[in-house]
Parts: structure tokens; sequence; C-alpha cells
């Protein structure tokens, strides 16, 4: 993969996606943000991207494969939020999840990056919100898993808003405790970088270690 890429970040405002933006725009990546609301648009030129509004949850695959023409790698950053009920999980959390995928096909954009979450790899079967949510994401990267594309599915623990220390622990094991969305953009800047990356499944929490060294320790194994 070339040294500066385009990548296209569905859900584009989201907390982690403009600070995911910021560091890939400062290391020479052009980035097309895909927001729901315009009036966000303004958001995102001020940290360097291009705003397209394209709302995965009611956009066909069609219209979705437009708005990521030309890019080289797609980052799954959306969702349905808090306060969302369990019929948003499904429409944004999964299926929006498989219309990105579907598009990235159609487009031929070989890379896709999948925030998902801790939990996903054995969801509970309860009718709460949050089952239904884990269950939902566990659904969009086992069809992510299943695809031909040059995926990473990175699943952090609890997220938190506190500044980001710059050390993480990285395993392919679950882990519990938390991380701050900063620094799951760091890794995630890191990881499309990273081609040794692809096809893994990964966990994130805080750690000791700095994100380049607690990749490279666990992408040597």
């Amino acid at each position: 993969m070339s040294s500066d890429i385009e990548i296209a970040i569905a859900g584009g405002h989201g907390k982690i996606a403009r600070r995911l933006t910021r560091m890939l725009v400062s290391r020479g990546d052009r980035v097309r943000g895909l927001i729901r609301d315009p009036d966000q648009a303004d958001d995102l030129r001020a940290d360097g991207s291009e705003p397209v509004v394209c709302d995965l949850e009611t956009a066909t695959p069609e219209e979705i494969a437009a708005a990521i023409s030309g890019v080289e790698m797609v980052v799954f950053a959306a969702g349905a939020g808090p306060g969302s009920g369990t019929g948003r999980k499904w429409s944004m959390d999964r299926d929006g999840a498989i219309k990105l995928l579907e598009a990235a096909v159609a487009e031929s954009v070989e890379g896709y990056l999948m925030i998902s979450s801790i939990g996903a790899e054995d969801p509970p079967g309860g009718d709460d919100v949050f089952s239904v949510y884990l269950r939902a994401k566990a659904d969009a990267d086992r069809a992510l898993i299943e695809s031909d594309r040059a995926w990473t599915i990175l699943r952090p623990t609890t997220l938190t808003d506190e500044p980001g220390s710059g050390e993480v622990e990285v395993s392919g094991d679950p882990l519990q405790g938390e991380v701050s969305r900063e620094d799951v953009a760091a890794v995630l800047a890191a990881l499309a970088h990273e081609p040794r990356s692809r096809r893994r499944v990964m966990y994130v929490r805080d750690g000791d270690v700095s994100v380049a060294d607690s990749l490279e320790r666990y992408l040597e194994l």
C-alpha cells in the first residue's frame, strides 16, 4: 500500500472518526468523511477532510458506492449511538456496515477497517438494547470476515473521552478495562498503513507500551 492513501470514514463526525481524521491528514492521507447531517460539513473541513453527505442507514449500496468511489480504504466508524432503540442497532450497526462492505466490493476498495466492540466475539442472547447491539456488531463482523476484502476488525474495551496516553495493549484475545477514544484512533491510524494487520481481529485497551510497539509485538506473534 502506498505511503499516503485516500480513506473514506463512515460516521465521519463521530468522536473516534474526527480524531482519526486529524491523525491521518497530519501524515499526508486524504480523508473523505461520510456524514448524515450536512450541518456537520464545516467541522469535517476544519479537520482537513472532504465531507460527503451519505446516510448509510437510508442509502442504497449503489449510493454508498458512489460516495466512496476512488478511495483505497474504508473505515466503519458509524453507529446508531446511545439512546437509540434496538431497531436502529440492526439498521445501522449491522446493515450500515454490511452496505458499506457491499459498496467496497462494487468499487474494488480493498481495505476495510471495522470499529467493533468487546463482547462481539460472544454476544448475549437477551432482548435488551446492549445485547442486541453486540449481536448486530457480531453479524457485521462475520460478514466482513467472510468477505474477500483486506479487512481488520478492532474491538476496543470500554471507551472513554480521557486524553490519550499513546500507550495501549493490543491482543488477539478479549481484554477487559478501558481505552480512550484518542488512543483507539491512534491504533486505527497505524493499522491503515500496516498490511500485516489484514484479516485479523484484535482487541485494545489502555496499556503501558506505545501504540507502535504494542502493535509490533502483536503482529510478530
